[in-house]
């Protein structure tokens, strides 16, 4: 193999496979990242058994002659050594030489680098995806809905399935929901549906969405989404993501979300947001994050947590509205801060059955979006 490429193009294509790049893998060859070279231009393939990214970097780009290829071929190249070298090169031009045993010269204005390589023909196949299931999503709502839910997902490994967002999808919808036992977060929206698509239920890892997350364009183009048997492929212009689908049955969560609810709350988001922010301060000393809500007659709620050595914080909010039962409630701090923060509305509906039940948030001008937490039970 032996062809000259342009630096940048080079580095941005790194930057999305070595995302699929572990330390920690059993395969040796899996540390490195394979290059494949032909007369259509570069792909570079990257994988952790997971997940396994291709980015392809085509020859000429809006007319810019961006590889210069003299003889197509493939080789492994050692990851972490790579990506680092390539980064820090002198000159936009990068020439690769593989010869013989795999040696690689790589040549950048003043510098050379010698790099012992690995044979291609080791790297494990990507994985064979019938496209007859395929469903297409918005790559700013796919963004937005990874960001609503992930976060809520279980770090437990022993319940697998629990580390996974659940994708619902049927007739025109898509569902995200990811819940930890503790806290429950969905996400629901409109999408296009290909007609071999019926009811699907699927868990992808939450720590693989939130990578595909930063490669996901910024704009609102169409991405493909291949679902198979065990893989789910994301299809970008120059990206190709698979993920491996997790195994087992997620539990059915509907049942944890109550229809009618015995008080309702509308505050601001950023004010209550602000105010819990506050009070975590001083909950988080006594490592215990809670923090109470007490509802009062004059239609304010009062924010407080104490910390038995650094004392107690206490603040009034005014709310737009309060039906039903005054309560006094306790919760993670902590987790109500995640579920404020990816809200965009400015004002929150906030439900309630009961002092030791289910809260219910939403942000009030939409149903879309939902986000539970369960209260604590405290002493007094």
């Amino acid at each position: 193999m032996k062809l000259t490429i342009l630096k940048d193009h080079l580095n941005e294509a790194i930057g999305h496979v070595s995302k699929a790049i572990t330390s920690k893998t059993t395969i040796p060859i899996l540390s490195g990242i394979k290059i494949d070279a032909d007369y259509n231009g570069v792909t570079l393939t990257a994988s952790d058994t997971d997940i396994s990214i291709q980015s392809f970097i085509a020859k000429e780009e809006d007319g810019l002659s961006v590889i210069d290829l003299e003889k197509p071929g493939s080789v492994v190249l050692p990851a972490k050594f790579f990506i680092e070298m390539i980064r820090k090169l002198p000159s936009q031009q990068v020439e690769f030489e593989v010869k013989e045993h795999f040696q690689t010269t790589i040549r950048s204005g003043s510098a050379e680098v010698q790099l012992v390589g690995l044979d291609p023909e080791e790297y494990p196949i990507m994985p064979g995806i019938e496209e007859n299931k395929r469903i297409q999503i918005p790559s700013d709502i796919l963004k937005t809905m990874i960001k609503q839910t992930s976060f809520a997902v279980s770090t437990n490994e022993s319940t697998p399935i629990l580390t996974g967002v659940l994708w619902t999808v049927s007739e025109g919808t898509i569902k995200f929901t990811a819940c930890d036992r503790h806290r429950l977060a969905s996400r629901e929206t409109n999408i296009d549906i290909g007609p071999d698509v019926t009811h699907t239920n699927i868990a992808i890892s939450g720590k693989t969405l939130n990578e595909l997350s930063k490669i996901l364009p910024d704009q609102n183009t169409l991405i493909d989404v291949v679902i198979a048997d065990n893989q789910v492929l994301f299809k970008m212009s120059s990206i190709l993501f698979y993920s491996r689908i997790l195994d087992g049955t997620y539990p059915d969560t509907s049942k944890l979300i109550p229809q009618t609810y015995q008080t309702e709350l509308v505050l601001d988001t950023k004010q209550l947001a602000d105010s819990i922010d506050r009070a975590y301060l001083l909950s988080r000393e006594d490592k215990t994050n809670i923090v109470k809500l007490v509802m009062r007659e004059d239609q304010t709620v009062e924010i407080s947590s104490s910390s038995t050595e650094l004392g107690k914080v206490t603040e009034q909010l005014p709310v737009k509205s309060m039906t039903g039962e005054l309560l006094r409630i306790s919760f993670n701090s902590k987790y109500m801060l995640d579920a404020l923060k990816v809200i965009d509305s400015e004002m929150i509906q906030i439900g309630f059955t009961g002092a030791m039940q289910p809260i219910i948030i939403r942000p009030e001008d939409s149903t879309s979006l939902l986000q539970l937490i369960l209260p604590y039970r405290t002493t007094n």
